[in-house]
């Protein structure tokens, strides 16, 4: 799920909230906008004229004509009369939407505009965060959404016109008309201030999972050949269906609400038609109105479900409006910055120190009835799916590593890292005692290289664990569990090589508590590895160096290998 922060406001605050999104969108387009409300309040004055037309051609013109007072040229006027109502109706129209159109489209092209500005200045720190298939969402779906909010207002507009035209109608025609009307208008309000404060969690968990959906999806197509080569297709299929299973839900709950609203809205203006004509039949019988100022009231009431059917389109709008231009203010807010430089190489590493050719590859063993596929550019001994296993030759030590384990780019960069690691650790590695942590150990790779007789690996993946047995067999005790979680034992040496995300605050409180007086840190990311030094300097290590290692040319990720000391 999104951040709180995504969540709209409800009740009052929705109101407030949705009129402010309003305003901003019309101060970028205020010309278009002004004259699609004007259209909106002409359509109001004319549907308010046709029901008074309406009533007149009924008494001066039907009735005399069927009693034979007058002639049929009347009937004809009033024909001419009720078609030009209409033209004027249709001419408003669409000046309504063709301007509201007009404002929509103008302000999505540039909240578009922005939104790709942003990406593509913001800082790789925050690329990093925020997967592609996200930004996508943001710049098509979120984008679209926010809008949904505009598209109504005119014609809400215009609605709020043609309750106050039709009020001082009803009260022209008669009282007890405005009566029957004060009566309704509440309890249609009260129907749209429910529906529109059960709307607010499911449209915004509705928008959430558009977002989830769309990363997935570009995930998954945009790694197609990583994804069938490793066989993970039924496992990308499943978590696509899980996410596109949760977006089904909430766009039922969606359908639930309004299949129960608008029942209610049809029903209460059919109630006060009913009440209108029993009331208007004794007021046509006192003489105090005519058959067509009840045929004209009559008409206005049908009109009154339409009001309320737009407005409980903009409460259904309106939250998914907020979730979606929250998510791209999010974005927007994002300042420009530099990122740490990518290093250029080491200066302990020239180029001419890169380790030499490799052997190829080999495959240590095939699944049991894997299919005869071959991919250009592979070995064609080289088998596909998820028990597939390749041997690689990093620093004199042959590993196993599985297709569902992670290794390093390649064996001349898994040895590099080993490299620097090993100077990192040092004098202590030389004297050890006791065994090496191996922490975030992976398939054993420090373990299995740097050297020390008695190791434990420390690891949540399941291939990986089995690989790390296979590799380092009775030389090391693995433990498959998160970090966080492992029971600390005493050791002076520790080397951790976390994800993306660092260590944070209960894995280095994990690693003081095992006394280590040197650790080795292996980050790929600056941000994460400035927060995990405050963190380590604070549990009494202090920094006693860094190298950088440009491990993914002609891109902006950097390896950092970093020793702390315990003072």
């Amino acid at each position: 799920m999104g951040p709180a922060a995504d969540s709209p406001p409800e009740g009052a605050g929705l109101a407030r909230s949705g009129l402010r999104l309003v305003g901003r969108f019309a101060r970028m387009e205020p010309w278009p906008f002004a004259l699609a409300l004007f259209g909106g309040t002409a359509w109001a004055a004319t549907v308010v004229g046709s029901t008074i037309v309406i009533g007149q051609v009924n008494d001066k013109a039907i009735v005399p004509v069927l009693a034979g007072e007058k002639g049929r040229g009347v009937a004809l006027w009033a024909a001419l009369a009720l078609l030009a109502v209409g033209v004027l109706r249709g001419g408003s129209v669409v000046l309504r939407r063709w301007y509201g159109s007009v404002t929509e489209a103008r302000v999505q092209a540039e909240l578009r505009r922005q939104v790709a500005d942003r990406v593509l200045a913001m800082p790789l720190s925050e690329h990093r965060k925020r997967p592609t298939g996200q930004l996508l969402a943001l710049a098509d779906s979120d984008v679209t959404f926010s809008t949904w909010a505009l598209m109504p207002v005119p014609l809400t507009f215009g609605l709020v016109a043609l309750l106050v035209f039709s009020v001082i109608s009803l009260l022209v025609a008669d009282w007890t008309f405005a009566l029957i009307a004060a009566v309704l208008f509440p309890l249609l309000v009260l129907v749209s201030r429910w529906f529109s404060a059960r709307m607010v969690d499911p449209a915004t968990r509705s928008q959430e999972q558009v977002a989830r959906v769309s990363g997935i999806a570009h995930e998954s197509f945009e790694g197609a050949m990583v994804v069938k080569t490793l066989g993970r297709e039924v496992a990308e299929s499943g978590r696509f269906d899980d996410a596109a299973g949760a977006l089904r839900t909430q766009r039922l709950r969606l359908a639930a609400l309004s299949s129960s609203y608008h029942p209610l809205v049809d029903a209460l203006p059919l109630l006060g038609m009913v009440a209108l004509i029993v009331v208007g039949g004794y007021r046509v019988q006192a003489g105090a109105v005519t058959t067509g100022d009840v045929l004209a009231a009559v008409t206005l009431f049908g009109w009154l479900n339409f009001p309320v059917r737009v407005a409980g389109f903009l409460f259904e709008s309106m939250p998914r409006s907020l979730v979606s231009m929250g998510r791209i203010e999010s974005l927007l807010a994002v300042e420009d910055g530099a990122d740490a430089a990518a290093g250029t190489w080491a200066g302990a590493y020239p180029p001419e120190s890169l380790p030499g050719s490799h052997p190829d590859r080999r495959v240590d063993r095939l699944p049991a009835g894997a299919p005869s596929v071959r991919f250009e550019g592979l070995p064609t001994h080289v088998a596909i799916g998820p028990d597939a296993t390749l041997v690689e030759r990093v620093a004199g030590a042959d590993l196993q590593v599985s297709a569902e384990s992670f290794f390093q780019s390649g064996p001349a960069a898994a040895e590099l890292l080993v490299d620097a690691v090993r100077r990192a650790c040092g004098d202590v590695l030389d004297g050890l005692r006791g065994p090496l942590l191996d922490a975030y150990g992976g398939i054993g790779l420090f373990a299995a290289t740097l050297g020390a007789v008695d190791n434990v690996v420390v690891e949540s993946s399941r291939s990986s664990c089995a690989d790390a047995v296979a590799n380092l067999g009775d030389r090391a005790a693995v433990h498959r569990t998160m970090f966080e979680q492992w029971v600390p034992q005493p050791v002076e040496l520790a080397v951790a090589d976390p994800a993306r995300s660092g260590l944070g605050r209960e894995a280095t409180d994990v690693l003081a508590a095992t006394g280590a007086r040197r650790l080795v840190l292996v980050s790929c990311d600056p941000v994460s590895l400035a927060r995990d030094t405050v963190l380590l300097a604070a549990r009494g290590y202090h920094h006693a160096g860094s190298t950088v290692l440009d491990l993914f040319p002609h891109t902006a990720h950097v390896e950092v290998v970093t020793r702390f000391d315990r003072t």
